[in-house]
């Protein structure tokens, strides 16, 4: 019997470098997820247990990460998230949200912030 092979929507596995943080991953990371999964599903896939207060519904700063490389290889932000980012402990220029920055081919660094609203506001 005749097979027909279905390529997988993508087969890119683009390679997450993480920068340490302290409490998440003293070392760093590197991990790896499919092309077109968000930056906090990956990490969380992979035991770095980034917050995402909101349940990743884009309604919260939580999931914050700062891309060091690959930022233009990623979804361009949508206005909800300009939004929300302008509310984020230690912006940058190269910041998004976890939630809403999904991997495309491209191998990405993100640097996680040290604090976030919610820590910011605990005072820790």
């Amino acid at each position: 019997p005749h097979t027909t092979h279905i390529p997988p929507i993508s087969s890119a596995m683009p390679t997450i470098h993480i920068l340490p943080h302290p409490e998440l991953c003293p070392q760093g990371a590197t991990i790896q997820a499919p092309a077109g999964t968000s930056i906090c599903e990956a990490l969380l896939d992979n035991h770095i247990q980034i917050e995402h207060a909101c349940d990743m519904s884009c309604a919260c700063t939580t999931c914050h990460v700062v891309v060091r490389k690959g930022l233009e290889s990623l979804n361009e932000p949508e206005e909800t998230e300009e939004d929300l980012l302008d509310r984020a402990w230690g912006l940058e220029p190269q910041s998004r949200l976890g939630c809403q920055a999904f991997l495309a081919q491209q191998d990405i660094t993100v640097d996680i912030p040290r604090y976030t609203i919610n820590h910011a506001r605990e005072n820790h």
